[in-house]
């Protein structure tokens, strides 16, 4: 289905009557860096080849998916783009009846020489994790990554059109609070939405002292001129921030210090095929080998597994079984 085109039912709603519609389906538990948050030092073990779903299998079940009242679909990892032909599974989701809108999550190291392929093979926007912009500092946070490759990327995805671009910065007490006025007036002088994110205790993070975990508001008193966005001032779980003059907004995502839940839509599809109706829940529900009426069967089943709300807090990480870059974010 192309662009702008949907289908005529009610979305699928679970337990809390949220409706179902995005989903976050990682292409690969693969990454090319070792985000300090994210895996540990000497990396994880892998999935074997035979594990991770085909390409058809991922537009199988993103059909089923979109069946059931999906629109959106973000293609998440590990990093996406160490997948090899990425660019054919972006074509193949095009054309599935009723997605709406295509999205792509990346550390954007690698997206430079595919930012165009990927914009003509259908993809609409991408998101960029972008924890620091101070080269040393990067390569150390991300274990080897290069932040010259990373900007070159972002600026490969602005010429191709895939936007609207928006940039996201994990807030870690300590190790790089103290940049978050230089990573907001990317917003200022592009237009781009600069999110910051809190840091949640999952993965790795889980072990880190509470010193790590900064609330958003820090954001707020670093940078005073910022105010609401008029109307809304909300981006799915962002709340949106400005000031005049600048040519893009800052948003902040606080699952830890205001939880978002209520509004949640989303489901996750690991790169093993199984669906996790919540990031921060243990339950799993295999779709790997289900077709028709069973596959959505067998997603419904997942989605009245989603809870009401995550029960992470200053005492209680997240019970998910998976490191980060297994899920997907």
């Amino acid at each position: 289905m192309k662009k702008g085109q949907s289908l005529l039912h009610d979305r699928t709603r679970d337990a809390q009557g949220r409706p179902i519609a995005y989903l976050r389906l990682s292409v690969t538990d693969r990454c090319n860096c070792r985000c300090a948050y994210c895996m540990p030092a000497a990396g994880v073990p892998m999935l074997a080849h035979d594990d991770i779903c085909s390409f058809e299998e991922l537009a199988r079940i993103t059909a089923a998916c979109c069946e059931l009242g999906v629109r959106k679909v973000r293609l998440t990892g590990g990093e996406p783009l160490v997948r090899r032909g990425l660019p054919d599974l972006v074509r193949m989701l095009r054309e599935v009846p009723g997605v709406e809108e295509l999205a792509l999550t990346t550390n954007a190291t690698l997206l430079a020489p595919v930012a165009a392929e990927l914009a003509a093979a259908g993809l609409d926007r991408v998101n960029v994790s972008l924890d620091s912009l101070r080269a040393e500092r990067y390569a150390r946070l991300t274990r080897g990554g290069r932040l010259p490759d990373a900007l070159a990327g972002i600026e490969a995805a602005l010429a191709a059109g895939l936007g609207p671009l928006k940039l996201n910065c994990v807030l870690m007490g300590g190790v790089n609070d103290d940049e978050v006025a230089d990573v907001a007036d990317i917003a200022r002088e592009r237009p781009v939405d600069v999110r910051f994110i809190e840091l949640m205790p999952i993965g790795e993070a889980a072990r880190w002292p509470r010193s790590r975990f900064v609330p958003a508001e820090a954001v707020l008193a670093a940078l005073p001129e910022l105010e609401p966005v008029a109307g809304s001032g909300r981006d799915g779980v962002a709340e949106l921030f400005s000031a005049p003059g600048w040519a893009g907004r800052v948003g902040l995502i606080r699952p830890m210090s205001h939880r978002f839940c209520a509004g949640c839509t989303r489901i996750r599809v690991t790169a093993d095929g199984r669906l996790k109706p919540c990031l921060h829940s243990a339950d799993e529900v295999s779709l790997r080998g289900l077709e028709g009426g069973a596959l959505r069967e067998a997603i419904l089943a997942a989605i009245a597994l989603k809870p009401a709300h995550h029960g992470m807090d200053g005492a209680h990480a997240s019970e998910s079984a998976r490191a980060m870059n297994e899920i997907g974010g």
